[in-house]
């Protein structure tokens, strides 16, 4: 994919509990907003593959209402927990799934990558991530669960690469 002027990126905080989401446009590479934000919320008491279907209807309708160019998610990362790091790879799954439905890329960011683009400190805590995330975006994120900010952030973090992926595009061409 080459970036034009206008780029819109969907961002995906993968959760068995809550998935985050978030779109965010980029205008040249400089201007950054937020088109729309939110949590998938799961019930503990229905079981997985109910939820997973959830989390596929709601992420397809928000690609289709937002019509992103890409989706962004974080790159798995080393749980203690086995059960956890499964639940957490199929919601992951699903999320591929959906953006892969639509046509979409599928860019993937460690999560120290993330902390590094957003706030400039890879071993950023939660809290300075939301902080920048709601100066970048000009957004209010204080009723919203931390996911809502994560997602944000790993769209930002598409978006501040996508120069970078560009150019090394270019040239392959």
């Amino acid at each position: 994919m080459l970036y034009t002027a206008l780029v819109r990126v969907l961002g995906i905080d993968c959760g068995s509990a809550l998935t985050g989401f978030g779109v965010v446009e980029s205008k040249d590479g400089r201007e950054l907003t937020c088109v729309a934000c939110g949590a998938i919320r799961l019930s503990s008491a229905d079981r997985l593959p109910l939820r997973l279907a959830h989390i596929y209807r709601e992420l397809s309708h928000v690609i289709a209402t937002h019509r992103p160019e890409v989706v962004a998610i974080e790159d798995i990362f080393h749980a203690v927990n086995a059960k956890s790091a499964l639940k957490l790879g199929h919601v992951r799954g699903v999320a591929m799934l959906a953006a892969s439905a639509a046509g979409l890329e599928v860019a993937e960011y460690a999560p120290l990558a993330i902390k590094s683009a957003v706030v400039g400190y890879g071993k950023a805590e939660k809290s300075q991530v939301q902080q920048m995330v709601t100066r970048l975006l000009g957004v209010d994120l204080a009723s919203e669960p931390a996911d809502v900010a994560d997602a944000l952030a790993i769209a930002v973090c598409h978006l501040h690469t996508a120069g970078t992926l560009s150019r090394q595009l270019r040239k392959k061409a």
